[in-house]
């Protein structure tokens, strides 16, 4: 049963970050690179570097920037250049070599500008967020921000962030102003995105039960959702009857499926369920 628990957890993990992946490759490819959106990132110098290298395309500037990443990152960093991440720089990179050979673009894939930056923020922001959820990332420039973690007190997200807006900045001078705007405008815009959906992923339920049938939910709770709690006695302050209380951190379903089985054990139970946007510990997300 573990087992079976354990490969199913590890399908899960290794099907959402190969997702990650190719929603940030097909963004790149499909939208910011036509429409020269380089907000920021490898892909973003890629993007800036390929009408100045005419004889590379974009997918291969990209591959051989994120190859010297990861030897940068072998050199200064050893074990803390992690296996994910090489895999997810190298997939990554795959899939947009493969997009441009199998699905060639003569430009964008439509007249509306703006529509395609929505897209390319859309796909490149959950991609990244999917990935950066797994404990991993897809290399570039988050090696050099890890290299300054190590080696500097230059504090990385504000190292990363002016990084990437001399990225985008640089695309005024190479594309014009306008395709500069719109890579400032999604290069910020893709910053709030990838915080909201890392927190919407991440976020669980916190669940107190208060009953009178503390064996029963208790055992639900241990044997079928295969969750601890903790429990403690309390007193009603207006009825002054002594009641227990459990508490029990979980999944969005299974508070789903916890809140109906404690009425249906207990009629008289009261129920607080409420989102807890980290939980560090066994069962969930281990600190690092």
């Amino acid at each position: 049963m573990a087992d079976g628990k354990q490969i199913a957890n590890s399908v899960k993990y290794w099907t959402a970050l190969n997702a990650g992946a190719l929603a940030l490759a097909a963004g790149v490819y499909f939208f910011k690179s036509p429409n020269h959106f380089a907000t920021g990132g490898v892909s973003g110098l890629s993007i800036v570097f390929e009408p100045l290298i005419p004889f590379l395309s974009q997918s291969e500037i990209l591959m051989a920037i994120n190859a010297l990443m990861l030897l940068l990152g072998f050199i200064f960093l050893g074990r803390g250049c992690t296996f994910k991440t090489i895999y997810c720089s190298a997939v990554y990179s795959l899939e947009n070599f493969a997009f441009e050979r199998l699905i060639p673009l003569a430009g964008p894939l439509t007249d509306q500008t703006f529509l395609e930056l929505v897209f390319a923020i859309l796909l490149t922001g959950v991609g990244s967020a999917i990935i950066f959820n797994c404990g991993a990332s897809s290399g570039g420039t988050d090696i050099v921000a890890l290299i300054l973690k190590k080696y500097t007190s230059v504090h990385v997200g504000r190292a990363l962030l002016m990084t990437d807006m001399l990225i985008a900045a640089s695309s005024f001078f190479v594309f014009g102003v306008e395709a500069g705007l719109f890579s400032m405008l999604g290069l910020f815009s893709k910053a709030f995105l990838i915080d909201g959906v890392i927190e919407d992923i991440g976020k669980s339920k916190y669940v107190t039960v208060i009953t009178n049938e503390v064996a029963k939910v208790g055992d639900y709770i241990i044997n079928t959702m295969h969750r601890d709690y903790t429990t403690y006695a309390a007193t009603g302050g207006y009825t002054g009857n002594e009641k227990h209380v459990l508490i029990v951190v979980c999944s969005r379903p299974e508070a789903r499926r916890l809140r109906a089985k404690a009425k249906e054990l207990d009629p008289a139970s009261f129920i607080i369920v409420s989102d807890a946007t980290e939980i560090l510990g066994k069962g969930f997300r281990e600190p690092g």
